[in-house]
């Protein structure tokens, strides 16, 4: 009888690789305000929250409800954030697409109406209201790519804080290990090769090599879909269209 490998224990599901939910606050997420409302809130206080990189704003809106919402850069503790069509274009306040200006950086922005923002969330990020069309606003986002939404989606003026934050090295294996952990990740990674033949489909053998071909097929079981999956093409093949087209 085999091991099960990592590959197929690290599926959707599994208990062994879930990120932890202690130390989570509430979800990060606009509170559900009407359009036509103007809220107004203060950040009362800057939080962290283990396994997500950019930090949280404690928001205190009039009425007394709290929001944790992601902090843009040069966020600060007594500042005063607005929600509405009508709010200023300056970082923090968080309006409807369709009333932002062409050029200005969101972050944060919903996906679909109402959903409290879902994409463009992670330290660092931002994305640039590109154009408005009849049918929506379109977003160029870091990658290059183009996103139209639905012009009543809301975002929030500003870059992301935390940016950088992946640049900085780890000294010390213990702590990749518990930042791989709070984001319910496997570290470290053994190549296939290395492990035994009972332990992985690649293992085992007097020499590390995979001794098969590494492609499987998009509908291999759980236990075998390891390598190059589904692959249309392998490097060798590439190498030699390379050198064709040289000549």
């Amino acid at each position: 009888m085999g091991k099960r490998p990592g590959v197929r224990r690290r599926g959707r599901g599994g208990m062994q690789f879930r990120a932890a939910a202690t130390q989570k606050l509430k979800p990060a997420k606009y509170p559900s305000f009407s359009l036509d409302e103007e809220r107004k809130g203060e950040i009362i206080d800057l939080v962290h929250e283990s396994g997500r990189d950019v930090p949280l704003s404690k928001v205190r809106f009039e009425d007394g409800a709290i929001s944790f919402i992601p902090a843009p850069l040069g966020t600060k503790v007594g500042q005063r954030i607005s929600f509405g069509l009508n709010s200023e274009i300056i970082d923090g306040n968080v309006i409807s697409i369709q009333n932002i200006p062409d050029g200005t950086i969101v972050c944060n922005v919903e996906k679909q109406f109402g959903d409290g923002g879902s994409f463009i969330k992670t330290a660092g990020a931002d994305a640039t209201v590109f154009s408005h069309a009849d049918d929506g606003v379109i977003l160029k986002l870091a990658s290059g790519k183009f996103k139209k939404l639905n012009p009543k989606n809301r975002a929030m003026i500003g870059t992301l804080a935390g940016g950088g934050v992946e640049d900085r090295p780890f000294m010390r294996a213990g702590v990749k290990m518990m930042r791989f952990k709070s984001k319910g990740q496997k570290y470290p990674i053994v190549r296939g090769v290395a492990q035994a033949a009972y332990v992985h489909p690649h293992g085992g053998g007097r020499h590390q090599h995979v001794g098969q071909s590494s492609t499987v097929s998009r509908d291999a079981p759980p236990g075998a879909k390891v390598g190059s999956i589904a692959a249309k093409k392998t490097g060798r093949a590439r190498i030699k269209e390379r050198k064709q087209s040289i000549k």
